[in-house]
């Protein structure tokens, strides 16, 4: 009996691998940075989701795909580490804003340059072809979730 060929890893874990590698190698750099305070994983994904304009528990909640009470937690980690500040949200008065510190606002724009330089040695370990290929396809738009799935083919019929 011929064998089959094996089957190729989903998309989504592939992304996962990817996200990942990124996470370590960002979260390797800033333990070896001097008189920083320790960053953890889970921090530099909160971090990579808050957008500059701020935003609020429950948004970083939805964007990490965690619990409100864990990503309540992260942000008070990273309040005491004053890399951001929990703040009055001035267009709803029940709701609060994450916003990064002068601090915090360094620490992305190291955290910028030390992407820069993994996408650097990334390009050089896959080739820089492959990388320009790569942000283009992440960079279209792809669409609502939704509309993707309204375009799977339906049951098979037995």
């Amino acid at each position: 009996m011929p064998s089959s060929p094996p089957e190729s890893e989903p998309l989504i874990r592939l992304l996962w691998r990817a996200h990942n590698w990124f996470r370590a190698a960002l979260t390797t750099a800033f333990e070896a940075q001097e008189d920083r305070s320790a960053i953890s994983a889970a921090h530099v994904t909160l971090l990579s989701q808050l957008p500059t304009e701020g935003a609020s528990i429950a948004e970083l909640a939805r964007r990490l795909g965690v619990s409100a009470p864990t990503a309540h937690q992260w942000v008070h980690e990273l309040v005491a580490m004053d890399v951001v500040t929990v703040e009055s949200d001035p267009h709803s008065a029940r709701s609060k804003l994450v916003l990064l510190t002068e601090a915090g606002a360094r620490r992305r724009a190291e955290t910028i340059q030390i992407l820069a330089g993994l996408e650097a040695a990334l390009a050089e370990r896959v080739g820089a072809d492959t990388v320009i290929a790569l942000r283009a396809a992440l960079e279209k738009p792809w669409g609502a979730p939704e509309s993707a799935v309204v375009e799977l083919p339906g049951p098979s019929a037995s």
